[in-house]
């Protein structure tokens, strides 16, 4: 039964995506309004598709529907109610089905968003690409990548689980749906590109959208991947939480074209320049979510966190050669009305430092992409395997970072048009102090490393400056009457609060990687180690057994306080032992305890493992910052709702131009529609 529901499902939305491109297409090219009017009927059945077709495979995990092949693999009778629910994304053909489910509801909101213009041709392309995109997921699950393919032979009377590594810990239930909320939101603004490109709408008014759009999604990728590092370090066990993992870079990649491309987009809506940039960069964050798709799903590379091998990696692959070359191919087309009606005044100007902050996040993409895929090209070419390691990473992306931190400090401080030596020193005037001062204190306190001080320096450059920009916004609006919650909603604020997280994640970050310190100990029962200034006693140990695990747990008292306990966990009976640690978090620093190697008797020896790192707790925190920062600058205030309300008029296409009444006196205004500030034309672009 769940078979039959979901398969039926996943064909409807299959069919009403073909379906729909062909109506839209038909209907721009024969310019047909009512055709155009059924593009959010079919948006609409394609997301009941994708709710039905994951409501049927979350009934078959529930019920324990060992009929289907991939609930079998992915579930048992043992397994916890949560971990049960999350199965579905645990592997390949689930994953494809959250995608699709994701993707119908970013489309679903779109039309709604559109529901006044659904005519305009702007809006039937958009909607026409993301059907497209829809119409390729839900192709997937027709065929190499069908969740709801049937076993064969006898049904098992039970599963085999969950992967152990996905039923350790409650984070599997958020990180997953946040990621695939940041990658898959990234075809919206990719659709409104493509479509600003189809119809020849290349005014700056559609990045009033597409920058929203963007926004929303970068903030629930930069969440996903906080949240992959806490899971990292809180389940994997061997103490760190970014090990340029393949698979973490591929998420990486579409972050930092996002990144880009919200920096870029401000000089495209303030000077006009860019234009051609920005439109790349909207269709290279899109690819590169389509890439890292490919490279998680291909099996082409060894992760922890890569699905099963399966037959999609050459199909993903010819969908991304698609949309790279659709993408670059309208670009190279409208390139002649893509010519940017501004220019860089000054060197030493906020439009100069966003091309440099452009540069550089292009560079550091380009570092993590050539880091990632050099080793397929170097096996494609010469049959050999080789890694690209932490180090290669490590030295190239430090000093991209230390660069964007300095343009994180200067940038916000600069005038548009240039500025004089007078005003960049009123300006960075106490920041600079704050730098120096931070540097002298860690050298001062015995704190070494070049790159580290540096990072420390720079930070507090970059976090006065950002709380600079705050109180100086903060004290104009006052100025103007505000009120506190009319503030929350300013775009720049929201800016700055997004960098002081950046600041305390960056400072966090080289603190943890430069001074934390591993060891491996061998303790008898009641002794203690000294390590890193803490003290680690060994109390024994104990069995736990749960219905779908089976641990052996470690009883450790850190500094004479609590007691943590680390274990190493079974999964069913032919699995292999799961380490879990154990962590005392703190402000200053944390101590992360592992149980590496049992005692072969109750009262025996075991082998500890605790690292000491300091400020790891500053990660989470900064990660929090981010999102409330993300926030504010997606939610707009009053005085930004109506600027933005009169930018999106001129998505709509302007009426014919009708002559003047000669009853209109000679020097007479005409009257302007209502609500339009003074002095706007009727035409309004920006």
């Amino acid at each position: 039964m769940n078979g039959a529901v979901g398969r039926s499902a996943v064909l409807l939305g299959f069919v009403a995506a073909l379906v729909g491109v062909a109506v839209i297409g038909i209907g721009l090219g024969r310019r047909r309004s009512e055709a155009l009017r059924q593009g959010p009927i079919y948006a609409g059945l394609v997301l009941l598709g994708a709710l039905v077709a994951t409501g049927a495979m979350e009934h078959a995990f529930l019920t324990h529907d060992f009929s289907l092949r991939f609930v079998a693999d992915n579930n048992s009778r043992e397994t916890p109610l949560l971990f049960t629910i999350t199965g579905m994304w645990s592997a390949l053909e689930g994953s494809i089905l959250l995608w699709a489910l994701i993707l119908a509801g970013y489309m679903a909101l779109m039309v709604w968003h559109f529901r006044r213009r659904v005519t305009d041709q702007l809006v039937a392309w958009a909607t026409l690409v993301t059907l497209s995109v829809s119409a390729f997921f839900f192709g997937l699950m027709l065929g190499p990548a069908n969740p709801f393919r049937a076993v064969g032979g006898l049904v098992p009377a039970d599963g085999t689980g969950p992967n152990p590594l996905l039923q350790d810990h409650p984070l599997v239930a958020f990180h997953p749906p946040l990621l695939y909320l940041g990658m898959v939101g990234f075809t919206i603004p990719f659709a409104l590109a493509i479509a600003g490109l189809a119809t020849g709408r290349l005014g700056d008014a559609w990045l009033v959208e597409a920058r929203r759009w963007t926004l929303f999604a970068w903030g629930f990728l930069t969440a996903g991947l906080v949240l992959g590092a806490w899971w990292s370090y809180q389940v994997l066990g061997w103490g760190g939480f970014w090990a340029w993992d393949p698979v973490e870079n591929a998420a990486l990649l579409p972050w930092l074209c996002g990144t880009a491309y919200l920096h870029s987009a401000m000089s495209q809506d303030r000077q006009g320049l860019l234009r051609v940039w920005n439109l790349a960069l909207l269709v290279a964050t899109f690819s590169l979510t389509i890439l890292g798709t490919f490279l998680t799903r291909s099996g082409v590379l060894e992760s922890v966190h890569s699905f099963s091998n399966g037959t999609v990696g050459p199909v993903i692959l010819g969908f991304f050669a698609a949309v790279v070359a659709a993408g670059v191919g309208l670009i190279g087309w409208r390139g002649d009305r893509l010519r940017g009606h501004g220019r860089i005044d000054a060197p030493i100007s906020r439009q100069a430092a966003f091309l440099a902050n452009n540069v550089l996040f292009s560079a550091f993409a380009f570092v993590v992409l050539l880091g990632t895929v050099f080793p397929l090209l170097a096996e494609a070419v010469n049959g050999k395997k080789i890694t690209v390691g932490r180090p290669y990473f490590d030295t190239m992306t430090t000093p991209l970072g230390l660069a964007l931190l300095f343009l994180m400090a200067v940038a916000p401080a600069l005038p548009w048009h240039g500025a004089s030596g007078q005003l960049l020193r009123a300006r960075l005037v106490w920041p600079a102090w704050a730098a120096t001062l931070t540097v002298l204190g860690c050298v001062a306190s015995g704190l070494r490393g070049l790159a580290t001080l540096a990072a420390f320096g720079l930070g507090a450059f970059a976090g006065t400056g950002a709380l600079r920009q705050l109180v100086v916004s903060n004290h104009l609006a006052r100025r103007r009457g505000e009120k506190v919650w009319q503030r929350l909603g300013d775009r720049a604020n929201g800016g700055m609060v997004v960098h002081l997280g950046v600041v305390v994640i960056a400072v966090a970050l080289a603190a943890s990687m430069s001074y934390g310190q591993r060891g491996q100990f061998r303790l008898g029962l009641g002794r203690s180690v000294s390590f890193a200034g803490h003290t680690v006693t060994y109390l024994g140990t104990h069995t736990a057994v749960q219905p779908s695990r089976s641990s052996l747990v470690a009883n450790l008292r850190i500094d004479g306080g609590a007691t943590y306990h680390p274990a190493i966990s079974q999964f069913g009976a032919d699995t292999q032992g799961i380490g879990t640690p154990s962590v005392d978090s703190g402000l200053t620093g944390d101590v992360y305890v592992t149980l590496i190697d049992g005692p072969q008797s109750g009262s025996g020896p075991a082998t500890i493992g605790v690292v000491v790192q300091p400020l790891v707790m500053w990660l989470w925190i900064g990660g929090a910052i981010m999102a409330l920062g993300t926030l504010m600058a997606a939610v707009p205030g009053r005085r930004r709702r109506r600027e933005e309300a009169v930018t999106a008029r001129a998505l709509v296409p302007a009426e014919p131009v009708v002559p003047a009444s000669p009853a209109i006196a000679i020097g007479e205004a005409p009257s302007l529609p209502e609500g339009s500030p003074p002095g706007d034309p009727v035409g309004i672009q920006r």
